[in-house]
């Protein structure tokens, strides 16, 4: 499923379809990890407002998405990030080769944030 066709009424059957933890066993559990997508929007809107952009702290909570979500990841972080941070987002993704290839989507033709690019790049 692509990102655009999530909506509200089947965005938390998408996410607990993919979800992936071994570990997991309350829905506790299910809504802790699925939380991570709003801290990442909050640490991207911060860069947005601030400049700040702690790119260690979204790369981890973006690995952890990726540990539990798989690919189901990048559908569920685009539908809860509001357009103007798109470019922010692709750039991590490129940063950590999580850019599906296919289908293509309006996604790839989203054009990547180069500071976040350059930051990431001194890691």
């Amino acid at each position: 499923m692509r990102f655009d066709e999530l909506n509200e009424d089947n965005y938390i059957l998408f996410a607990i379809k993919y979800y992936e933890n071994p570990q997991s066993v309350t829905m506790d559990d299910f809504e802790s990890d699925l939380k991570r997508i709003r801290y990442v929007k909050r640490l991207l809107k911060r860069y947005k407002n601030t400049g700040e952009l702690k790119t260690h702290l979204i790369v981890n909570h973006l690995i952890i998405l990726f540990n539990v979500f798989n690919d189901a990841a990048v559908p569920l972080l685009f539908y809860n990030l509001e357009k103007e941070l798109w470019p922010s987002i692709k750039s991590f993704l490129l940063f950590l080769n999580r850019l599906p290839e296919y289908p293509k989507t309006q996604i790839h033709e989203i054009v990547e944030d180069s500071e976040c690019l350059s930051q990431l790049q001194k890691i």
